[in-house]
């Protein structure tokens, strides 16, 4: 009922930056979080940051002063700027949309995106 597309992966030279979108759409009344999560090969996914829709953030330590989380939403969109690109940044980013709506009152849902390459070479 929900799709989210990400988009703005690909390779970048260590200390370069690189801008992720990612916009939900479908049945949404409303969406209490969005958040963006990488998964190196070989390890588990862990979190990057995210965003409530009131606008508070919260960012992982190893990104912190880095990166920078943003959201719009009247577009039910989520950014990810981010800056001083490390070889260890590489990994699948993928965006999530938590506390979905699909009306008023509605049970809440979880919803992931398909996932976009981040390659930071050294």
């Amino acid at each position: 009922q929900v799709q989210l597309v990400e988009s703005g992966g690909g390779l970048v030279q260590a200390g370069g930056s690189l801008r992720l979108s990612c916009t939900a759409s479908g049945s949404i009344f409303s969406i209490a979080v969005m958040g963006w999560y990488r998964q190196a090969s070989g390890k588990q996914r862990e979190l990057v940051a995210t965003v409530i829709s009131g606008g508070t953030t919260t960012y992982a330590d190893s990104v912190k002063g880095r990166f920078t989380i943003s959201r719009d939403n009247a577009k039910n969109a989520v950014y990810l700027q981010m800056s001083s690109l490390k070889p260890e940044d590489t990994a699948v980013y993928y965006c999530n949309a938590d506390g979905v709506r699909h009306y008023s009152g509605s049970p809440t849902f979880l919803y992931w995106g398909q996932g976009t390459q981040v390659t930071v070479s050294s």
